[in-house]
C-alpha cells in the first residue's frame, strides 16, 4: 500500500506517547479519513475515549517504517547497514566529481560497496566501520589508505579531507546526524554526497534545519534499493564544506 506524502507529512507531525498516537493541525475530512486509513493499516486503532490512536506496542516504532519506505509493511523492518548498489554508487562517484588523489572519507563504510570503486579511481580513500566483521572485509579486500572500527559519532573531526562519500544508517534520522558530523571532516571547498532517507525532504523539526545546509537533493528511484532487501525510499544529499 503506497502512502502518499501529504500522509507522510501528517504522519511526521504526530504527537506519540507510548502506544498513543494523536494527529496534530486542521486537515480536511479526505485527509484525515485516508490518513486514518494508513493507521489503521499500521496497526493503529481509533479510540474514541482517548481521542487517539492506539497501537500495540510503541506508536513512534509503528510508524516510522511508514514514514520511511512510503507504504506499509508486511514486517518490521531495520533500517541500519544495507550495501548500496552499483548504480546508486556510480551516481555518488558522479555527483562527487572524485579525480585521481583526491582524499575522501567513507564513514559507517559497511564491507566497502562504496570505498571500493572510489578506490580504483585512484583516490587515497579512509574508511570507519563499527561492525568488526565488515571492517574485516574491508581490510582483506585491501580497500583504501586508512580503516577504523569505531562508532563514526564518536570520532573527532578533523578537517583533512576533499571529499566524503556516504551511505548511513537511516533509523531515527540517524541519518541528519552522521552527514552533519560528516560535513566536519572536509577541507574548504570540499564537497560531502550522501544517501539520505527520501524524508529527509519533507519532514520537520531536525529535518527542516538540516535542509538550509544541503546545496542539492536529487531522488532516486523507487525500489533502488531492493536488492540489498529494504524498500527505503532514497535520495542523494549533497553538501558543501562548511567553510
Amino acid at each position: 500500500m503506497k502512502v502518499p506524502t501529504t500522509i507522510l507529512e501528517v504522519l511526521d507531525r504526530a504527537e506519540t506517547n507510548g502506544p498513543r498516537l494523536i494527529l496534530t493541525g486542521q486537515l480536511d475530512r479526505k485527509l484525515y479519513t485516508d490518513t486514518a486509513k494508513v493507521l489503521e493499516a499500521a496497526g493503529g486503532k481509533w479510540n474514541r475515549k482517548e481521542r487517539a490512536h492506539l497501537f500495540p506496542g510503541d506508536a513512534a516504532e509503528a510508524i516510522e517504517p511508514v514514514i520511511l519506505t512510503g507504504e506499509i509493511v508486511s514486517k518490521k523492518q531495520e533500517f541500519g547497514y544495507f550495501p548500496t548498489p552499483a548504480p546508486v554508487v556510480q551516481r555518488l562517484i558522479d555527483l562527487a566529481d572524485l579525480k585521481p588523489g583526491m582524499t575522501v572519507l567513507e564513514p559507517s563504510a559497511g564491507r566497502g560497496a562504496i570505498a571500493g570503486p572510489i578506490a580504483a579511481l585512484g583516490c587515497h580513500v579512509d574508511c570507519i566501520e563499527l561492525q568488526r566483521d565488515n571492517a574485516l572485509a574491508i581490510s582483506d579486500a585491501g580497500i583504501g589508505r586508512d580503516l577504523a572500527v569505531a562508532d563514526f559519532l564518536t570520532v573527532e573531526p578533523s578537517p583533512d579531507y576533499d571529499r566524503v562519500v556516504m551511505n548511513p544508517p537511516f533509523a531515527k534520522q540517524q541519518d541528519i546526524a552522521h552527514v552533519l558530523h560528516a560535513r566536519r571532516f572536509l577541507r574548504p571547498g570540499g564537497l560531502l554526497v550522501a544517501v539520505m532517507s527520501a524524508g529527509v525532504m519533507f519532514r520537520h523539526g531536525r529535518a527542516e534545519q538540516f535542509r538550509q545546509h544541503v546545496g542539492s537533493f536529487e531522488e532516486l528511484p523507487d525500489g533502488a534499493f531492493k536488492e540489498s532487501g529494504t524498500g527505503v525510499r532514497t535520495v542523494i544529499a549533497v553538501l558543501p564544506s562548511a567553510a
